[in-house]
């Protein structure tokens, strides 16, 4: 017969605090996940909320990370195709779709700014650069990995709280396709016109990049491959700061 794991009752409490305030949260928004609602919610006296965890802004952070359990679980299950670019793609739906079906969770996270003091804001930005490196190992950045993942999430978490902050009748369904293709084109290659094509220095810097931070080099140094890793980051953004500059033109 399997032996079965009981959970401690710090445990068992530290849950039920969990799913009171999650409660709170979804129905009645931040203002409503106060001490003595949760204390009250899962059965306990207030000061168990403190002993558990920390003070209030740990609560909260905890309860980010219980609300993006469902959100982290579905990233993970997208995986990979061949298309890198469709995976980004793929990517940003979900995440835009998550931040409007949990507006108060979202909000928690990313109105916040708890997103990089919590664990599950923390992965799930590991997992968009992850995505945007593969774009960079194949050739297809036109600036590095780490600027490029920071234009598409900020793209991405402004999209959502915009429409957050739009009442629904009034939300045009349309915008998050039209930013996420617009920022595809500012941080990928494959899209200029004859007027507009600029060097693979980038592409080629970012790639090299790339395949240095996943296999590294035994010909160099870690000193000497942190170097390069910033002079190759270097010469990609370089390059599209001035495209920028100059309106599009090399």
């Amino acid at each position: 017969m399997e032996k079965q794991t009981k959970r401690s009752p710090a445990a068992d409490t530290r849950e039920r605090l969990l799913d009171a305030a999650a409660s709170l949260l979804s129905h009645g928004g931040r203002e409503a996940v106060s001490t003595r609602a949760v204390s009250a919610g899962a059965g306990v006296q207030a000061p168990t909320i403190y002993r558990l965890f920390g003070d209030m802004n740990g609560l909260l952070d905890a309860v980010a990370t219980h609300g993006f359990r469902t959100y982290l679980a579905d990233k993970h299950s997208l995986g990979d195709t061949d298309d890198p670019v469709d995976d980004l793609r793929r990517g940003w739906d979900l995440h835009i779709e998550f931040g409007l079906s949990m507006p108060a969770f979202y909000a928690l996270m990313y109105g916040e700014g708890r997103e990089r003091a919590s664990p599950a804001g923390r992965e799930a930005y590991r997992m968009l650069r992850r995505q945007i490196g593969r774009v960079g190992a194949a050739g297809g950045l036109r600036m590095s990995v780490d600027r490029a993942t920071l234009i598409m999430h900020a793209s991405g978490v402004g999209v959502v709280l915009s429409l957050l902050a739009t009442p629904p009748a009034d939300r045009d369904a349309g915008i998050s396709l039209i930013v996420r293709e617009q920022v595809l084109r500012t941080i990928t290659t494959g899209h200029e016109d004859e007027s507009a094509a600029p060097t693979d220095v980038p592409s080629r810097s970012v790639a090299l990049h790339e395949a240095l931070r996943s296999s590294g080099t035994a010909a160099l140094t870690p000193a000497e491959q942190g170097v390069l890793a910033e002079w190759l980051d270097r010469m990609a953004d370089a390059d599209s700061v001035g495209r920028s500059r100059a309106g599009g033109r090399p």
